[in-house]
């Protein structure tokens, strides 16, 4: 989401890390991912959650399990997207903390020790706090984003005469039209007929096509979507509302709604969550075509749901219980890869602020347990394989590639303090043991605020922060 008055509040619904070639006897066992979208950039890297269905698994190889390095980009800004295009260059989308405007910043992530600038930035229009923070890269490795002037942007990167990089608006379409004033677009992605879908955080759902035609369905009154949307091979398109997840579709007329799914809300918004509903991007997973399910982190009192529908008919395949062993509550998006969906807590994380619309969380605050649990999925229903109580403090993400799941924890007691740590982890995804932890530098100046990491394709691993982005490699 793009302009964000509190830089700190950058959506923890979402992201991606991941893993090492070769290195695992396990690492078949995971896939398939969808097949690639042929409206984005490279696959694992071209979204924040890696591809078009959300998965947050990728195929490409991270730092495996030995020592690594560890350099940093202090950008003065609060960095949740981080893309990587063919060219190997990483995009990176910010929000300044003076000024707190969304930035877009071009990386060089072969660069040696400590990074102090970016090769070239562009500032962006504010818009909402939860506006902006989802966007892509397309296949031509340009940043796709809608700002908070409600310009649809595509921004592309190239050198100068004198070898100097330059990030450039290359073009843009007007949705102020179909967008109302007050409202901002908070979920982007393209569909694989080159469609770009949007949702925004009063529940409006729109396509552009690629002719620059724009439609858009309104979801029922009072729903808002707070993390992004994904899209499935067959050209539907997943949203999760605070009240509901749907499917939609393109039509004659527009988006058309195919199915809507109710879930349980609870009460109220929950301590470590940025919105009253499922924190949850909505995940595409399957055995056959890595897209027959559909799958979202419920919002229900004392104990939290995975569901898991049947993509295409809306059919609820289970509602199995999760994070019983932590704490109760998820903002991020699930891994959901093959058969199996892995889902991690964030009840109690301490975000420094909440949207303004977010409501009051009930109770006010609460300790920061932590907690993951694996789900396996069959055509009869579910069954929980592990739990543990690792307190993954960014998206956790899973590589096919060495079949481990990447993430990092926060140090320190449950009651959570300036002081923590963080450490760089790797989990066995076959029985939830950690089987590598390293830790990282700095404190409360390198807080991940449960954002997504990015594998990069030279084995690195970048992590927004509240101050810039690490990268770990």
């Amino acid at each position: 989401m793009i302009a964000m008055r509190l830089p700190l509040v950058l959506l923890a619904a979402c992201a991606m890390v991941f893993a090492q070639a070769g290195t695992s006897d396990a690492a078949g066992q995971w896939g398939p991912l969808a097949s690639p979208n042929p409206y984005l950039g490279p696959l694992g890297t071209a979204t924040m959650h890696g591809d078009a269905g959300s998965s947050d698994a990728t195929p490409l190889a991270g730092p495996g399990t030995g020592d690594v390095s560890v350099a940093g980009y202090p950008l003065a800004a609060a960095c949740p997207t981080l893309l990587q295009g063919s060219d190997n260059l990483v995009v990176a989308l910010c929000t300044a903390i003076v000024g707190q405007a969304p930035v877009v910043h071009l990386l060089d992530p072969g660069a040696g020790g400590l990074v102090g600038t970016s090769l070239a930035s562009l500032r962006l229009a504010k818009g909402s706090v939860l506006g902006g923070v989802y966007a892509y890269l397309d296949n031509a490795d340009r940043l796709v984003v809608v700002d908070g002037s409600r310009m649809l942007l595509r921004i592309g990167h190239t050198r100068d005469a004198a070898g100097k990089w330059q990030l450039a608006v290359e073009s843009s379409t007007d949705l102020s039209s179909a967008i109302p004033v007050g409202d901002n677009v908070t979920g982007l992605v393209p569909d694989y007929s080159g469609n770009v879908w949007f949702a925004t955080g009063k529940g409006l759902v729109g396509l552009v096509t690629p002719s620059g035609v724009t439609t858009t369905v309104a979801l029922p009154a009072g729903e808002q979507v707070a993390n992004s949307i994904s899209a499935a091979p067959d050209g539907r398109i997943a949203v999760a509302t605070t009240h509901a997840l749907y499917e939609l579709r393109p039509a004659a007329g527009g988006p058309e709604v195919a199915w809507r799914g109710a879930y349980d809300r609870g009460r109220a918004r929950k301590p470590g969550q940025l919105s009253w509903g499922t924190g949850s991007t909505p995940t595409y997973f399957g055995p056959n075509t890595g897209a027959e399910y559909l799958t979202i982190v419920d919002n229900a009192d004392d104990q939290v749901h995975a569901l898991v529908f049947r993509s295409g008919s809306g059919e609820l395949v289970c509602s199995q219980p999760v994070l019983t062993k932590g704490g109760a509550g998820s903002e991020n998006s699930p891994i959901g890869i093959g058969r199996s969906i892995f889902v991690a807590s964030t009840y109690g994380y301490p975000y420094p602020g909440v949207p303004e619309d977010a409501g009051t969380a009930v109770p006010a605050s609460a300790p920061f347990t932590g907690g993951m649990t694996r789900v396996d999925v069959d055509d009869t229903g579910c069954h929980t394989v592990w739990e543990n109580t690792v307190r993954s403090s960014a998206v956790p993400h899973l590589s096919t590639a060495d079949g481990v799941i990447y993430t990092v924890a926060r140090k320190g007691l449950d009651v959570t303090t300036p002081l923590d740590g963080y450490s760089f982890t790797v989990i066995d995804p076959n029985i939830g043991a950690v089987t590598a932890s390293r830790l990282l530098p700095g404190t409360i100046v390198d807080d991940p605020l449960q954002t997504s990491p990015l594998v990069t394709q030279g084995r690195q691993i970048l992590q927004g922060t509240v101050t810039g982005v690490l990268r770990i490699g």
